[in-house]
């Protein structure tokens, strides 16, 4: 990179708050929260692998998501819950520039998959006849290569955005971590400008996507309603769980990058709820709203109590 576009070699975070005791309070709910989402969206992923009658395409999909809140959940909040212990605050610009990449890459496949988990549902529900046909195994495969692709498309078109920004002053980013909205606001240009790409670029894309979900889970929705069997009410339980996942998942992000110029307080509150709070939803919504998951999970303690007893593994 060019010497003037980089005269600052490392930003400063200066984290959600400068109290010691609010720091202290962060460290052990933040340290908590990590490692709930870190055991339960493991359990989630090892409950599917085990249990044959979850070999389906939607618990597929169910166990990439849970893969992808845990890399979320790793990216910032092992760093901060260290900064918090050693007082160092301190990140390279190298390492700055990783934690955008690795933030959008995670966000950008996650909407995709929550696209495609949608849509997955919605020719369950709304197609059931054709969905051995249209959602194979191949398909779900191909499904999440494409959102991994996407991601990485999207990571990559905001790290080289981010590299182009000349910073040639002030280095502290009041948050906890890296994030286009903060460090461009560091940039010796007009941010005016750059908020305008950002909101064409991740805003713009997040609203139109959200849209899209919204009205194919309020399709879902019309569909289950004229239909009263207990099939019905496992879709209606099942397609509520994706949708408060994929609100909390959304809301925050629309609102970051729909309005970049907003309070670093409001980011802040924002910040912490899609990359240290929405990550453990996940295993909170499914396990405690998922019939079929509970009884996985109980027949996996009882194989490992039970060791003896085996079950084949295979996937679909």
């Amino acid at each position: 990179m060019d010497a003037a576009n980089k005269s600052v070699s490392e930003f400063v975070l200066l984290g959600l708050s400068k109290s010691w005791e609010l720091q202290l309070f962060f460290f052990m709910v933040f340290s908590l929260f990590y490692v709930a989402t870190i055991i339960g969206n493991s359990l989630i992923v090892i409950t599917v692998i085990a249990d044959s009658h979850l070999h389906s395409p939607m618990y597929f999909l169910l166990t990439n998501l849970s893969v992808l809140d845990m890399s979320l959940a790793s990216f910032a909040t092992p760093k901060m819950v260290t900064d918090y212990l050693t007082g160092h605050k301190t990140i390279s610009f190298d390492g700055c520039i990783t934690q955008i990449f690795f933030l959008h890459l995670f966000t950008g496949t996650e909407i995709i998959l929550l696209m495609a988990m949608s849509f997955d549902r919605y020719i369950a529900i709304c197609k059931p006849l054709r969905y051995a046909s249209v959602i194979s195994p191949w398909v779900c495969v191909a499904l999440v290569v494409a959102s991994w692709i996407v991601g990485v498309m999207h990571s990559m078109s905001q790290v080289i955005f981010a590299l182009t920004l000349p910073f040639c002053g002030p280095n502290e980013v009041d948050n906890f971590f890296c994030d286009l909205p903060v460090v461009f606001q560091l940039a010796c240009v007009d941010t005016y400008v750059l908020g305008l790409f950002m909101i064409s670029t991740s805003g713009i894309i997040a609203l139109s996507c959200f849209i899209i979900l919204f009205n194919s889970y309020v399709i879902v929705l019309v569909t289950i309603k004229h239909h009263s069997s207990k099939e019905s009410s496992k879709a209606l339980t099942t397609c509520t769980a994706h949708f408060i996942v994929v609100l909390m998942f959304f809301g925050p992000c629309i609102l970051i990058y729909m309005w970049p110029l907003n309070s670093f307080l409001i980011d802040k509150i924002l910040s912490v709820f899609y990359t240290i709070f929405t990550p453990i939803l996940n295993p909170v919504i499914y396990t405690l709203r998922n019939q079929e998951v509970k009884t996985a999970m109980r027949k996996l303690k009882n194989r490992l109590l039970n060791p003896n007893k085996t079950t084949p593994l295979h996937y679909f």
